[in-house]
């Protein structure tokens, strides 16, 4: 009789999450009721783009962008990790001289940004930042490095960075570089290089959380086993949906967990599911991207120009299209091996995520909309939104503190 009653106990209960879920309304209240975060936006590569502003409602059918202030408050999306991305380049003290005042420049135009829209977003340095921001009613701007390359000449480069805002960094990108092997590349240091160690060790000091997204799995192994501090994954997948280099397998998974990490999930299409090569497709899209030149230095016309041109190809050449149900795939695949404190949410807007279903800011709350109908709770769901990277960010806080 008493296993009877717990079990229909908790079969009600089931039932009323999945009732409560049903309404979307009752969704929506209590999504906006979360701290949410996601942990990669690549928005940044628009702040310079000539007659772009954050505070305009932009279309991702007419320019491509994916993230702006009227979407985030549609989506009910409070801020996330901004990032300093860097394409990977020659591996010369010339090019990386480049690169590094090419970030340092991307980092600047996040402030002025900040600074600009300063009623509607704030910069974030310390976890606790993020719910004080929130209670005034502003968004959160934390700030990230995608892809180490700016500092590959000197890890103490890190120092200015973080200075800058920045307080969580990557290492690798889709190619190799002087810190450590990429993913979508072939082995060079196996793992992290010796650069790369030093990289980790300096990341320590300062309190910064490292990200091992894009990087190898030996460089995760690697981050795991020398990092004094939880590494964060910002924006990947699980091998075991979809098996791509990107994406991690189950095990790793676990010993992320295990070492108190994180993984958040994205929404790449190509990382969700299986997409057929089409050389003649990807002909195309380069002789495109050839001509346009720099997405950051387009007009909202060339931008326009190009956005229709992207399509035209797509019409020629079709190919398949991730949704949302292929992302959710990978996300309750991540919380059933990892556990609810180690899983969140980093899409990889205006960076190529996006699937259909989930192609803006405006979606964001149709994630906590099926998670509730799937059984989790509120308080599963905050700490996915923010709850277990802030928890990374205060260990990498305290131990800084305590090597002063």
């Amino acid at each position: 009789m008493t296993r009877f009653l717990l079990a229909t106990s908790a079969a009600l209960a089931l039932l009323a999450g999945h009732a409560q879920a049903a309404d979307p309304a009752a969704a929506r209240k209590l999504h906006e009721g979360l701290l949410t975060l996601d942990t990669h936006l690549d928005t940044p590569a628009n702040f310079g783009r000539p007659g772009w502003d954050m505070l305009d409602r932009h279309s991702v059918d007419k320019d491509g962008s994916q993230i702006d202030y009227p979407r985030m408050v549609e989506g009910g999306l409070d801020g996330g990790f901004f990032a300093i991305f860097t394409n990977q380049g020659p591996r010369t003290p010339e090019a990386t001289r480049a690169a590094r005042d090419a970030a340092i420049m991307r980092g600047v135009e996040i402030h002025e940004m900040v600074a600009k829209h300063g009623d509607k977003f704030a910069l974030a340095l310390k976890a606790d930042d993020a719910e004080r921001i929130v209670a005034q009613g502003k968004r959160v701007v934390f700030m990230s490095v995608e892809n180490s390359y700016p500092m590959d000449g000197d890890v103490s480069l890190l120092s200015t960075f973080y200075a800058l805002g920045v307080r969580i960094s990557g290492l690798a990108h889709f190619k190799n570089n002087d810190m450590a092997d990429s993913a979508t590349d072939t082995p060079e240091w196996h793992g992290l290089s010796p650069l790369g160690k030093q990289f980790v060790a300096e990341a320590n000091r300062l309190g910064v959380v490292l990200d091992g997204s894009h990087s190898s799995d030996e460089v995760l192994d690697q981050l795991i086993a020398l990092s004094k501090t939880p590494v964060i994954l910002t924006h990947s997948g699980c091998k075991a949906v979809f098996n791509h280099p990107r994406n991690v397998d189950d095990a790793r998974i676990r010993a992320l967990a295990a070492s108190g990490g994180v993984i958040q999930v994205d929404a790449y299409s190509s990382y969700l599911i299986g997409t057929p090569k089409n050389p003649e497709r990807d002909a195309a899209m380069a002789a495109l991207r050839a001509k346009a030149g720099s997405r950051a230095t387009m007009s909202e016309a060339d931008r326009a120009g190009f956005m229709a041109e992207m399509k035209a190809i797509d019409a020629k050449y079709p190919v398949p299209k991730a949704t949302f149900e292929d992302f959710m795939n990978h996300l309750n695949h991540a919380l059933k091996v990892a556990g609810v404190d180690h899983v969140g949410i980093g899409i990889d807007f205006d960076g190529g995520g996006g699937v259909t279903g989930l192609n803006d800011a405006s979606d964001y709350w149709k994630i906590s909309e099926r998670l509730l109908a799937e059984g989790y709770t509120r308080e599963d769901l905050a700490k996915i939104w923010s709850g277990n990277v802030l928890r990374l960010l205060r260990a990498a806080e305290a131990a800084k503190a305590v090597s002063r």
